[in-house]
């Protein structure tokens, strides 16, 4: 399953780095962050709960950028 979120985020090199963070999140097969459009994709594993894992990507995301946010 794939779904879009709205972030918020600063710069570009921040976007990277909460690309990668979710990326190493478990529950997520695939994460892609576009910071011009200021959105995540996020393609999650086959029976992942998706509310659980975006939790989870939120929190490590907050872990390599404090600022940043998804709107969930």
């Amino acid at each position: 399953m794939k779904k879009s979120y709205k972030i918020d985020v600063d710069c570009a090199n921040c976007a990277n780095k909460m690309e990668e963070a979710a990326n190493k999140t478990a529950g997520v097969k695939n994460a892609v962050v576009n910071f011009m459009a200021l959105k995540m994709d996020v393609e999650f594993e086959d029976g992942a709960d998706v509310k659980a894992v975006m939790k989870d990507v939120l929190k490590n995301c907050k872990k390599v950028e404090d600022d940043c946010e998804i709107f969930l």
